[in-house]
């Protein structure tokens, strides 16, 4: 979408995709590692794009290296406060008894064959987005092709995050945004947009809301979310 602006770099994170990793996961070394990949690129400076979880990392790198962030948009997260009530109870509303016994089973095995983790994963995604029938279809596509997951490493920053909260943080956040800081969320994310909104306040930043749209914006509303991004980084590069 935008890669006409500028220079793009995408990466696995250690222990995702094709970068093998068995260690432990931290925020720190996450944080580094993108510092180490900037050195690599020769990027002495980014615009920073982070997505969902990568809104928490992009954050952290902000207030460890606000000296490299020219800009930084952060989508759909990262989400404050007690965001996850809403979140369960948006998903339970989304989901049928049978679907949400279902997930509930397979979440207890001790261990999944590759159909049963393709069918969690597909249960746990579909409510990610506005319209059902589409969600299913991208979260069955997205349980094939984004595998493996790392659980363990989700659980190791959900601990940390959990120990150490960004809320905690924010008023260091903010003095640390570069001049250039926006948010954007999908207004059909089941996580409550109201947690984005509440975040914009603290940070004093402006948010975009996408209607039709949940946690993964550009497959609901491509266009919409291209137009942003493309305005964004003209804005951030000056073209």
């Amino acid at each position: 979408m935008v890669a006409d602006l500028a220079p793009v770099y995408r990466y696995d994170q250690r222990g995702t995709g094709q970068s093998s990793w068995r260690g432990r996961h931290s925020f720190a070394r996450h944080v580094e590692d993108l510092a180490e990949l900037l050195d690599a690129w020769e990027v002495p400076e980014a615009v920073l794009i982070g997505h969902s979880y990568g809104t928490n990392l992009a954050s952290r790198f902000c207030l460890r290296h606000a000296d490299r962030v020219v800009a930084m948009l952060l989508m759909c997260g990262p989400f404050i406060g007690d965001w996850r009530t809403g979140d369960r109870a948006e998903r339970g509303r989304r989901m049928s008894a049978a679907q949400q016994e279902r997930l509930r089973e397979l979440e207890e095995l001790p261990h999944r064959t590759e159909e049963q983790e393709v069918e969690l994963l597909t249960l746990a995604w579909f409510t990610d987005h506005s319209d059902p029938e589409r969600g299913w279809r991208w979260a069955a596509q997205g349980a094939l092709r984004r595998r493996p997951v790392n659980w363990s490493m989700n659980a190791e920053l959900g601990l940390e995050g959990r120990a150490d909260p960004l809320d905690d943080h924010l008023a260091e956040l903010r003095a640390s945004l570069p001049v250039r800081a926006e948010l954007l969320g999908g207004v059909d994310d089941p996580r409550p947009v109201s947690a984005l909104e509440s975040l914009a306040l603290r940070l004093a930043v402006p948010l975009t809301r996408i209607e039709g749209a949940g946690h993964e914006p550009w497959l609901e509303q491509p266009d919409v979310v291209r137009g942003h991004l493309r305005r964004f980084v003209q804005g951030a590069v000056g073209k």
